[in-house]
């Protein structure tokens, strides 16, 4: 069996949990990436709960093009996508998610994944997020929320996926607002169980979706971009 070509220009955004804001920041920085100059694309594998749910048209709206996003597969029911595929008399094929998502990252400058749910949440045929990120040999991008309790589910959560070898770039602790000792304690404390940057997102206004990207740009460093995003890309650090 041939090997499949291995992604050196793409990485995955993934959650501690679901509504944590993984597809706000993979909006960001798709188009922080696309307004560098780059032909970035926000890919996710599979969408549930749509409408009104559509993460992938977020996107798109954020970077003011359709060529910004795309999403191969959406099923209605608001569950986990083999939950909801079973709900709905449906077939999802966990092979069908995997082989879709590489070729629309590999042909995109660079792709970014962005996941389902938390890392365990079931896709098809007893495969989960985490499968799919390691079966696709990328790094990632944690998103986590920032207040009391996000210590244990973002460690935990960063033991699991470099248990599959899958590199932790950066943290990013999300609606960041720093009003009560947990919020302002737990980026340090993060840091130091995870031995992984940790960067914060405050609340950003939306009512404009087009100022997520600059919001994102203006709060988190390049750092946050795997090592092999940025380099060859100088452009990503222009103001």
């Amino acid at each position: 069996m041939t090997r499949p070509e291995t992604l050196e220009d793409a990485f995955a955004v993934v959650g501690t949990d679901t509504n944590v804001g993984k597809t706000f920041v993979t909006a960001g920085l798709v188009g922080w990436l696309r307004e560098s100059g780059s032909d970035a694309r926000g890919v996710k594998p599979i969408q549930s709960g749509y409408p009104p749910d559509d993460d992938a048209a977020f996107i798109a709206d954020v970077c003011g093009t359709a060529e910004a996003a795309t999403c191969p597969r959406r099923l209605e029911p608001a569950l986990a996508p083999a939950v909801a595929a079973d709900v709905a008399g449906e077939t999802v094929e966990y092979e069908t998610i995997r082989d879709d998502a590489r070729a629309l990252l590999a042909e995109s400058n660079p792709g970014v994944l962005e996941g389902v749910g938390g890392l365990r949440v079931p896709l098809a045929d007893g495969r989960e997020v985490i499968d799919l990120v390691a079966d696709l040999e990328i790094p990632a991008v944690l998103v986590a929320r920032s207040g009391l309790g996000t210590l244990n589910h973002t460690a935990l959560s960063v033991s699991a996926l470099r248990k599959r070898d899958i590199d932790v770039s950066a943290i990013v602790l999300n609606h960041y607002e720093g009003e009560t000792l947990a919020e302002r304690t737990n980026p340090d404390v993060l840091a130091e169980m995870t031995d992984c940057p940790v960067y914060t997102l405050p609340p950003l206004d939306v009512s404009d979706p087009s100022d997520v990207v600059a919001g994102v740009r203006k709060h988190l460093p390049l750092d946050v971009f795997p090592e092999r995003i940025v380099s060859g890309r100088a452009s990503l650090a222009d103001d």
